[in-house]
């Protein structure tokens, strides 16, 4: 009789990745992200274990967006916040948020790219995302990520 292989939590092994976002485009990065980040990339990957690496994000606010000529997404797509009370929601573009608040707009990418639920707000606690190209963690020694 086969059995299935669930790891042990002292068996997971988790590594620092940098993720550099110079040029490139949003949803296919923000995908490659998630899967390292949920550990797909892993050959012990198990659905509903955390196995997942860190990522280290640089140069969020050089990250590029597509879209057609008669429907650019920078102008169209809208991010949206409530306040809670009514008439509290604020919209804001993308345009804007790129410029104002860069790792906002790849957080939200990112995280509709995971689980829902309580493990998807746990593997979010390990991605970490900058604006610029200067980042704290480099006493951990993350690897470059390869991003294609």
């Amino acid at each position: 009789m086969y059995k299935s292989y669930y790891p042990k939590a002292s068996e997971i092994e988790r590594k620092w990745y940098v993720a550099d976002a110079n040029g490139q485009n949003l949803g296919r990065f923000a995908a490659n992200v998630a899967r390292v980040l949920l550990g797909k990339h892993k050959p012990t990957f198990t659905p509903g274990v955390e196995m997942g690496d860190y990522v280290v994000v640089v140069n969020a606010e050089r990250v590029t967006a597509t879209g057609t000529r008669t429907h650019p997404k920078l102008d169209t797509k809208m991010y949206h916040r409530v306040s809670g009370y009514p008439g509290g929601i604020k919209s804001v573009t993308m345009r804007t948020q790129l410029r104002e608040h860069p790792d906002r707009v790849l957080r939200a990418a990112i995280w509709g790219m995971l689980p829902h639920n309580k493990m998807g707000r746990s593997v979010m606690k390990r991605l970490k995302i900058y604006a610029g190209p200067e980042h704290p963690h480099k006493l951990q020694n993350p690897e470059p990520l390869v991003v294609s």
